[in-house]
C-alpha cells in the first residue's frame, strides 16, 4: 500500500520535470530564432551600408580620374604649344644658318681670290728685291772700287773715332769731377746737406756696453756649477761662448765674439736669479732651459728685424738679412747699439738723397743694411763690409745696394752716388756728440800691441795702427826688404796679429816698400 503512492510520487516528478523541459526548449528555440532574425537584419543593413559605400567609392574615383584627365589634356596641350614654339625657332635658326652659310662661301671666295693675288704680289716683290739686292752689291763694289778702301775698314775707322772721343769726354769728365770736388762751393753745398739732415733728425739714445762679467748671487752659482757642472756646459755649448768662473765662484766672465750668444747666457742666468723654480728646471733638463732662451731671443730678433723695416717705410728684404739687421741690436761699436746706429743713418742717408733728389727709400734700405756683416764677424773671416755686400747680392738685392754695402769702408770701389751716401751717413752717425765712447785704455792696449807686432820683424822702420785699429801700416826699408820680402812679410804679421790678438771683424795688414830718389836743382 505503500508502495503505490510513492510510484505515484514519482510519475508525478517525472511528469513536471518533462513539462519544465518542453518549456525551456520552446523558449530557447524563441531564442534562436530572434537572434536569427536580429543577424539577418544587421546583415541586411551591412549590405545596405556596403553598397552605398561601394556606390560614394566609384564616384569619388570616377571624379579623381575625371580631374586627372583634365590635368593630363592641360599639360598635353601647354607641351603642344611648347613644340610648335620650338620647331617655329628651329626654322628660323635653320634659316639664319643657312644665310650665314651662304655668307660664309662668299667670304671664303673673297679670302681665296685676295690670297692668289697677295701670293702673285709675293712673287713680284721677291723679284724685285733680288734685283734690288743685286744692284745695291753693284753699286757697293762700284763705290769700294773708287774710294780704294774696303767697308770693313771704314766701319773699324769709325769705331776707333768713336772710342777715342768718348776715351776723350770720360778723361774730361773726370778732371771736372775732380775740380769740382776741390771747388770750395761744392764743399759749401754738401755740409749744406748734411747739416740739414743732421737738425732734421732728432733721436736721443745713450750708448751701452754689454757687460762680459757678470756678478752671481750663492744660490745662482750653486745651480751653475751642480752636478758636475751641467748647466754651465749646456750654457756653453748652446750659447757658443766661454763661461768662464771666476776664482772665488762670485762672478763669470763671457769670453767669445758672439754677442748673441752672450745675450743668451746672460738671460739664462737672470731667469735663474728671478725664478725659484729655474733652478729645479734647469738641473733637470739643462739644455732645453737653455734652448728655450735662445730660442725667445731668436723671436725678439726677427721682431726687431721687422721693426726697423716698418720704421724706415721700406720693402722686406729677404727673411736671413731681417735676421741679421735685427741682431744688429745685440752688437756694439764703441759702445754705440748698432740697429740704432742702422736706423739713425738710415734716416740721414734719406734725408740728404731727398736734399739731392735721389731715390729716398732706396738709399735708407741700402743704409739700414749697411753693417749686418757685423752679426757674423764671429763666424766668417773678413771685412764686415765685404760680408755684408756677398749676402746682399746672393739673398737677391740690387747691385746698387750690395756696392753701398760693400764700399762704406772703400773695401770696394763705389759704382753709384748711393755708396757715398750711405758712408757719409754712417760717419755722421758714428760721429755725433755722444754717440760712441771710447774705452781709452783698451783701445790703447790694442794700438800699442799692433803696433809692437809690426815693428819687431827685421827691415821694419816704423808701424802705425789707423782707422781704429782696423789697419796696420808697416814701413820697410827699400835696401833691407825686396818686393818678394813685401809680401811674404805682410802674411807673417797677418798671421801674428791672428794669434795674439783677440778682435772682432778683421785688421788689414799693409806692407809698404818705397824707394826715393832726391836730387837738387841749383
Amino acid at each position: 500500500m505503500i508502495v503505490v503512492p510513492i510510484v505515484a510520487l514519482i510519475a508525478a516528478a517525472a511528469l513536471a520535470f518533462v513539462l519544465a523541459r518542453g518549456r525551456r526548449d520552446a523558449e530557447a528555440r524563441a531564442a534562436v530564432e530572434r537572434a536569427r532574425a536580429d543577424a539577418d537584419a544587421v546583415l541586411s543593413s551591412a549590405k545596405v551600408e556596403a553598397a552605398a559605400a561601394r556606390q560614394a567609392a566609384e564616384s569619388a574615383a570616377r571624379a579623381e580620374v575625371l580631374a586627372q584627365r583634365a590635368a593630363a589634356d592641360a599639360e598635353l596641350d601647354r607641351a603642344h604649344e611648347q613644340v610648335s614654339g620650338r620647331e617655329a625657332a628651329v626654322a628660323a635658326a635653320r634659316a639664319e644658318l643657312d644665310g650665314r652659310a651662304d655668307d660664309l662661301d662668299q667670304r671664303e671666295a673673297a679670302l681665296a681670290a685676295d690670297e692668289q693675288d697677295r701670293r702673285s704680289k709675293g712673287d713680284r716683290a721677291r723679284g724685285l728685291e733680288g734685283d734690288v739686292a743685286r744692284r745695291a752689291k753693284e753699286a757697293h763694289a762700284a763705290l769700294e772700287a773708287r774710294a780704294g778702301v774696303g767697308a770693313d775698314a771704314v766701319a773699324a775707322a769709325l769705331v776707333q773715332g768713336w772710342t777715342e772721343t768718348a776715351r776723350a769726354e770720360a778723361a774730361a769728365m773726370v778732371r771736372a769731377a775732380g775740380e769740382t770736388t776741390a771747388d770750395p762751393a761744392f764743399d759749401r753745398e754738401a755740409k749744406r746737406v748734411m747739416e740739414i739732415a743732421s737738425g732734421r733728425y732728432h733721436n736721443h739714445f745713450l750708448t751701452e756696453r754689454n757687460l762680459s762679467t757678470l756678478r752671481l748671487e750663492a744660490p745662482v752659482m750653486e745651480t751653475v756649477l751642480a752636478q758636475g757642472g751641467i748647466v754651465h756646459a749646456a750654457l756653453e755649448e748652446i750659447g757658443g761662448v766661454k763661461v768662464i768662473v771666476a776664482d772665488d765662484q762670485t762672478s763669470v766672465r763671457l769670453d767669445g765674439q758672439d754677442s748673441l750668444g752672450r745675450e743668451v747666457v746672460r738671460r739664462a742666468l737672470a731667469k735663474l736669479a728671478k725664478r725659484a723654480d729655474a733652478a729645479k728646471e734647469a738641473l733637470t733638463n739643462p739644455a732645453d732651459f737653455v734652448t728655450k732662451v735662445k730660442e725667445h731671443l731668436d723671436g725678439e730678433v726677427k721682431t726687431l728685424g721687422k721693426k726697423a723695416f716698418q720704421t724706415l717705410g721700406v720693402p722686406r728684404a729677404h727673411p736671413e738679412i731681417v735676421w741679421l739687421v735685427g741682431a744688429l741690436n745685440w752688437r756694439t761699436s764703441y759702445t754705440q747699439n748698432q740697429w740704432l746706429h742702422a736706423v739713425e743713418a738710415s734716416f740721414l742717408a734719406g734725408m740728404m738723397a731727398a736734399e739731392l733728389g735721389l731715390d729716398e727709400k732706396l738709399a735708407r734700405r741700402a743704409t739700414l743694411m749697411h753693417d749686418i756683416g757685423k752679426a757674423l764677424t764671429h763666424k766668417i773671416e773678413g771685412s764686415h763690409a765685404v760680408i755684408g755686400a756677398d749676402i746682399a747680392r746672393r739673398l737677391g738685392e740690387p747691385e746698387l745696394v750690395a756696392n753701398a754695402i760693400g764700399s762704406h769702408h772703400a773695401d770696394e770701389p763705389a759704382n753709384s752716388v748711393y755708396a757715398y751716401l750711405v758712408a757719409a751717413a754712417d760717419a755722421m752717425s758714428g760721429a755725433r756728440p755722444g754717440a760712441r765712447r771710447e774705452q781709452t785704455e783698451g783701445f790703447s792696449t790694442k794700438i800699442e800691441e799692433l803696433e809692437r807686432i809690426g815693428e819687431r820683424h827685421r827691415g821694419v822702420d816704423h808701424a802705425h795702427a789707423v782707422q781704429g785699429g782696423r789697419e796696420l801700416r808697416v814701413y820697410v826699408r827699400e835696401r833691407d826688404v825686396d818686393d818678394a820680402g813685401v809680401v811674404e812679410l805682410s802674411s807673417e804679421i797677418a798671421a801674428q796679429v791672428s794669434d795674439e790678438l783677440v778682435f772682432p771683424g778683421q785688421i788689414k795688414v799693409t806692407v809698404i816698400r818705397a824707394f826715393e830718389a832726391v836730387a837738387t836743382a841749383n
